[in-house]
């Protein structure tokens, strides 16, 4: 089954394709196999989505995370401060990713062609190995538009854009990073009726960290406009989530996630119970397509969550006391 064929990521079929996937990297990925012999969990007794062993993201930094022989085409790296370790996705097929971020988009915002994409990025375009700046970079080429592109230092033409296709009522998608949304707002004044601003998050050390009722209110009355959009998606992963507003996001059908107790990382919440964010990706399935990150948020019985912030590192329990050598 193809993940593109899923309706749902609360039906039948995503819990079968999950546990087949599961069944397949316990055996196949020997990172995630040794920490569920860690954990001293049987594997053919995990028969729900709720008994699935969630691997700490932490591991993508020290240890090669991969359930597949095959050549690895695209090593993705996370951003770092220096000196820091950098997370290293391997990906074996890259196809995966972009049949996930298309029709990812394709979900949830319609044909790419149909948009002029404009790309605010500086601390991921001025740093090698970066899956975001892949995918945008794949859907500035797909959206075939001639103003479609990255901007970096040239905030005075991006500008100029903005408020030239926005007069134009053409569909705009402008993604940024926040710090260089902020710096932009602060330059620039603009009124805009037609374009959608989306948020990556991250201010990567330039400003001061913001809460995101501050940041978005400050990008609304700075762009004009009702809603900011945010993604959701970090090195980790091949799919991403996306929220057209408050901070509420949404998943694709063939991405889910749980919330797991902060005091037991074995334990999954119910809904709309705080804790850290657990994320299934069924398009990592070369890799590991169950993955507790160090977010915390809260999901929602429509399936929807929420981002809450992150976690100290002194507030990690339980995920951190297995490390494998």
């Amino acid at each position: 089954m193809k993940i593109n064929s899923l309706k749902s990521n609360n039906s039948p079929d995503f819990e079968k394709l999950a546990l087949e996937i599961f069944q397949f990297q316990a055996k196949n990925n020997l990172v995630y196999k040794q920490f569920i012999d860690l954990l001293n969990i049987n594997p053919k007794e995990v028969y729900k989505i709720v008994d699935i062993p969630f691997l700490p993201i932490e591991f993508f930094k020290s240890h090669k995370v991969v359930s597949t022989t095959a050549k690895i085409e695209q090593t993705f790296l996370s951003s770092g401060t220096t000196g820091m370790q950098q997370s290293k996705h391997y990906v074996s097929d890259v196809s995966l990713y972009k049949e996930s971020y298309l029709n990812g988009f394709n979900y949830f915002y319609g044909n790419i062609e149909n948009y002029t994409i404009l790309a605010l990025l500086p601390a991921y375009l001025e740093r090698e190995g970066s899956s975001l700046i892949y995918m945008v970079d794949d859907l500035i080429k797909k959206s075939k538009k001639p103003k479609s592109g990255f901007y970096l230092d040239n905030l005075e033409e991006l500008a100029k854009n903005l408020i030239e296709l926005d007069e134009k009522g053409e569909k705009v998608l402008l993604i940024g990073v926040s710090f260089a949304l902020l710096d932009l707002v602060e330059t620039y004044a603009f009124q805009l009726n037609n374009i959608m601003i989306m948020e990556t998050g991250g201010m990567k050390g330039r400003r001061k960290e913001l809460i995101r009722e501050e940041l978005h209110q400050i990008l609304k009355d700075g762009f004009g406009v009702n809603k900011i959009h945010s993604e959701y998606g970090m090195t980790e992963l091949l799919s991403q989530a996306y929220s057209k507003g408050n901070g509420i996001f949404e998943c694709p059908p063939w991405m889910k996630i749980l919330t797991r107790d902060t005091e037991d990382a074995l334990t999954i919440l119910p809904e709309g119970k705080s804790g850290g964010i657990n994320v299934i990706d069924l398009a990592n399935k070369n890799s590991c397509s169950f993955i507790a990150t160090q977010d915390l948020g809260k999901t929602y019985n429509n399936g929807t969550f929420e981002v809450l912030g992150r976690f100290d590192n002194s507030d990690i329990r339980g995920c951190n006391l297995l490390l494998l050598k």
